[in-house]
């Protein structure tokens, strides 16, 4: 059923896929960044829900909608959904219409957007290893943690050298096979070092040694994430992320420093997935920019009135 669900997808638009078999590494904020930075450069972005027990991203698009209606401002919001849980008598009947429901969200985004972004819960079942094998880009958030770090490889606690991929690494080559098996497609992974201790730590270095072992063995690379910042955490109830063009309130305690650098952190970050940008949606978001600067300047009477 993966390989058939697989063959359906045409190349219309890129498939992000952010995901990791252990909570807490900052999924959903990912995403969320991801999806409203390339709003911003101007792209067309669907957003998709999986995790529909939690739906941390789904509460993050309906908090951005509600704080745009109750302001009167506009944002730049993603058309999201949410893939509910079947509730039927069998699990292979709720299997299926999960399944279908997927596969059918996907493909009518995939005529109208350039990007679809999709967060994935913390567990692997059916849609988990469906949305796997769909992505072109794959996103796995992981904190400097040896818990975290556990989920990808097993590490000799001497040497801290590799000694085997545990389950989401295994599970995520034998999605690559699947898709090159389909349609030749190949998938980037990417692994986000997030909330990372200072530079010369003991801890980052062993870190770092075992993930540099894991990308040689498991086919990843690796980028630099976010950090451990409030400010990622204290937007989520308006919606908001740290891309978004934030007054002195609604940034809190922030200064204007720390806000700089949690947006030209995500910004980082969206260049270093090495995406294709599309050129038309590029040059309507430069208008759309000078359009609002133009907007915000005193018009000139000068020239206009005469005297």
């Amino acid at each position: 059923m993966l390989v058939q669900a697989s063959a359906k997808r045409a190349a219309l638009t890129h498939v992000i896929v952010v995901g990791n078999e252990k909570g807490g590494t900052g999924k959903s904020t990912i995403a969320m960044h991801l999806a409203v930075a390339l709003l911003n450069c101007g792209q067309r972005v669907a957003t998709i829900d999986l995790d529909s027990r939690q739906k941390s991203l789904t509460h993050y698009v309906e908090n951005r909608r509600a704080w745009a209606k109750q302001c009167g401002i506009r944002l730049k919001i993603p058309d999201h959904s949410c893939i509910a849980r079947a509730a039927t008598r069998t699990l292979e009947a709720n299997e299926s219409i999960e399944f279908t429901g997927l596969v059918d969200s996907i493909a009518a985004s995939e005529q109208s957007h350039d990007f679809i972004v999709i967060d994935l819960p913390g567990t692997d079942n059916h849609l988990t290893r469906l949305a796997h094998s769909m992505a072109d880009t794959l996103v796995t958030p992981l904190n400097e943690s040896h818990v975290d770090l556990d989920v990808l490889g097993a590490v000799d606690p001497m040497t801290f050298t590799v000694t085997g991929e545990n389950h989401y690494s295994q599970m995520v080559r034998e999605a690559r096979m699947q898709r090159r098996l389909v349609d030749g497609g190949r998938m980037d992974w990417i692994v986000v070092s997030n909330r990372r201790s200072p530079v010369g730590s003991r801890n980052r270095e062993r870190i770092d040694m075992a993930i540099r072992h894991l990308s040689m063995r498991s086919g990843f690379r690796t980028v630099e994430g976010l950090a451990e910042r409030v400010i990622y955490r204290e937007l989520f109830p308006y919606g908001l992320t740290a891309v978004d063009d934030l007054d002195d309130e609604m940034a809190g305690n922030d200064p204007v420093t720390l806000r700089l650098t949690a947006r030209l952190e995500v910004m980082g970050l969206l260049g270093a997935l090495n995406l294709q940008l599309d050129a038309v949606g590029e040059r309507r978001a430069a208008a759309q920019a000078e359009w609002a600067i133009a907007r915000a300047k005193p018009l000139e009477m000068s020239g206009i009135l005469a005297d």
